[in-house]
C-alpha cells in the first residue's frame, strides 16, 4: 500500500511588453554616431599633426581649430534624460561596465560609453548588475541608466516546475506565469521532433520534462522552453550512467519513486523495492499510478479503481510497469533508479502522513502491521 502526495505550487507575473524605437529615434543615434566618429577622425590629425611636427608650434595653431572637442581630458558625452522611448536591452553573462556600456551605446540608451563607465564607477552597488534583459528608456543620461540596472528588475519570468508534476500540471504552471499560452505549449507538444522528445517517448513527453527553475526571456517561445526541459532530462539521464536505451524505462521507474517518497533517503530503496517485485512477477501495487490514469487524487481512489481492468495504469491488476511515466521525476529519483539500494523489500507505507516517515518490509506480515500503525496515526489526527 502507498500514498499519493501533492506538490506545492508558486505564481509569477508575466513579463510586460516593450515597443520599438521610432525611425526618427534611430536616425538620431545614427547622426550622432557620424557626429563621434568626424570628432574622432579630427583628433587623430591633431596629434599625429603633433608627433610629426615636433612642437608646441604646430598645437597652438590647431587648438583653435579643435576648440572643445571631447577627447582625451575632457568630459564624455552623456545625455540630459530623463529617456525618450522604452527600449529592451540585454546584459550578457559576465558583461564588464565597459562591454554593458557598449551594449547600452548601440541601442542609444547612453550618449557614450565614457559616460557610462563614469556612472558605473561612481556606483558602488554597480557590480552587482546581473545579466539579463532590461526595459530601460533611449536617451537616458548615463547615471540614471546605471541606477536602473543596479535594481536588476530585469523582463525575464522565472518559472518553477516542482518534482512529480504531471505535463498537465507544467502547461499550467507555465501558461499562468509566463506569456506562453496552454494553447502554444499543446502545439509544441504535438510535434515531438521539434523539441527533441526521444524515439523512445513515443510522441509523450511525461517523464520528459525536468523539474527545476527556468528562466523565460523575451522572444523565448514553447518550442524553446521545452526543449530546454527535456535537454536537461537527457543531461541528468547521461550524469546516472543511465543507457540510452533504457531511458524510458528509468523515467518509469524514476516517476513511481517521485510521487511516492517523501524523502531523498527512501527513494533508493523504493526503487529497490520495485526491482525485487518486478523480479518476483508480482503487482506493484502503486496507488499513485492508478490515480494518474484515472486522474483523480490518490487519497480519493478506491478498491475497485486499483482492481479496474480498463485502467492500464492500475498496479494492481496488473503485472510490471506503467505504459509510460506518471510524472516528471528529479534527480533524486533518476539517480536511485539507476543506483537502488541493497536490500529485500517488498513493500512500503507511510505511517505518518505529517512527517512522510515511510516503513519498508519484506513480508506481507510485517508490512500489515506498518498499514495497522498508519491507520492508528490516522485516527488520531482525524484522517
Amino acid at each position: 500500500m502507498t500514498d499519493l502526495f501533492e506538490h506545492p505550487a508558486l505564481q509569477q507575473a508575466p513579463a510586460p511588453s516593450t515597443r520599438r524605437r521610432s525611425a526618427a529615434s534611430k536616425r538620431a543615434a545614427a547622426k550622432r554616431r557620424r557626429r563621434r566618429r568626424q570628432r574622432t577622425a579630427v583628433v587623430m590629425v591633431v596629434v599625429l599633426g603633433v608627433v610629426g611636427a615636433g612642437g608646441y608650434l604646430l598645437w597652438d595653431q590647431v587648438d583653435d581649430l579643435v576648440g572643445d572637442l571631447p577627447f582625451v581630458g575632457s568630459q564624455a558625452e552623456d545625455y540630459p534624460g530623463p529617456g525618450v522611448e522604452p527600449v529592451q536591452v540585454v546584459i550578457p553573462e559576465g558583461a564588464t561596465g565597459t562591454q554593458m556600456g557598449s551594449v547600452l551605446l548601440d541601442a542609444d540608451v547612453v550618449a557614450s560609453t565614457g559616460a557610462f563607465s563614469d556612472a558605473f564607477g561612481a556606483n558602488p552597488a554597480a557590480a552587482g548588475i546581473q545579466p539579463g534583459t532590461y526595459q530601460l528608456l533611449t536617451q537616458m543620461k548615463a547615471s540614471d541608466a546605471v541606477a536602473a540596472l543596479v535594481k536588476n528588475e530585469k523582463i525575464q519570468t522565472d518559472v518553477t516546475i516542482p518534482e512529480g508534476y504531471t505535463v498537465d500540471q507544467i502547461v499550467d504552471r507555465v501558461a499562468s506565469v509566463t506569456t506562453i499560452t496552454a494553447d502554444e505549449l499543446a502545439a509544441a507538444l504535438d510535434k515531438p521532433k521539434s523539441i527533441g522528445l526521444p524515439a523512445s517517448a513515443d510522441g509523450n513527453a511525461e517523464g520528459w520534462l525536468f523539474p527545476k527553475t527556468y528562466t523565460v526571456q523575451p522572444g523565448d517561445d514553447a518550442t524553446s522552453l521545452l526543449t530546454s526541459m527535456i535537454a536537461q532530462t537527457r543531461s541528468e539521464l547521461e550524469s546516472a550512467g543511465v543507457a540510452k536505451g533504457d531511458w524510458e524505462e528509468t523515467l518509469i521507474k524514476a516517476s513511481l519513486v517521485e510521487r511516492e517518497a517523501k524523502h531523498d533517503e527512501d527513494r533508493p530503496k523504493m526503487a529497490r523495492a520495485i526491482e525485487n517485485r518486478l523480479d518476483q512477477e508480482v503487482p506493484l501495487g502503486i496507488d499513485a499510478s492508478t490515480a494518474y490514469g484515472l486522474g483523480k487524487p490518490g487519497t480519493q481512489l478506491t478498491r475497485d479503481d486499483n482492481y479496474d481492468l480498463d485502467n492500464p495504469y492500475s498496479l494492481y491488476a496488473r503485472i510490471g510497469l506503467p505504459p509510460t511515466p506518471i510524472s516528471n521525476p528529479g534527480a533524486a529519483s533518476i539517480e536511485a533508479v539507476g543506483s537502488p539500494a541493497d536490500g529485500d523489500w517488498l513493500f512500503w507505507v507511510t505511517v505518518n502522513l505529517d512527517t512522510g516517515e515511510t516503513k519498508f518490509s519484506e513480508t506481507n506480515e510485517e508490512h500489515e502491521q506498518y498499514v495497522a500503525e498508519l491507520r492508528a496515526w490516522e485516527a488520531e489526527n482525524g484522517y
